[in-house]
């Protein structure tokens, strides 16, 4: 494939997961304090990514689907960051529940979807 296809695939899925990800922001945000939105994005994406490589999708496929719309709808940075404003709000437990919950429940997700995905 040539590189600028690629490019263009992965810009095009990256700016749908994007604006998904805003809508769903919009939407959602948070609940208290916790950022439900961006735990739903970060955990919808990984049994996705689980789906998409599981079910063998073909190259160009997956820098639409996995790398572009996956990418762009997911966001560890925002994670990360907000892991960060928890901690320093004197939440540590909210705080280590939402760090854990991402992160077990990302990878149980992702396996979830590899299974699926190969069935």
């Amino acid at each position: 494939m040539h590189r600028s296809a690629a490019l263009g695939l992965v810009a095009g899925g990256g700016a749908v997961g994007t604006l998904l990800r805003f809508g769903l922001d919009e939407a959602v945000g948070t609940v208290g304090d916790l950022p439900v939105s961006t735990l739903l994005v970060n955990l919808l994406g990984s049994l996705a990514l689980g789906l998409l490589v599981g079910h063998g999708a073909s190259d160009r496929l997956r820098l639409l689907v996995g790398t572009g719309l996956i990418g762009g709808f997911t966001t560890y940075s925002a994670f990360a960051v907000q892991v960060q404003d928890l901690t320093s709000a004197s939440d540590a437990a909210l705080a280590g529940a939402y760090a854990i919950g991402t992160v077990v429940g990302g990878f149980a997700l992702a396996v979830l979807g590899l299974r699926w995905g190969r069935r």
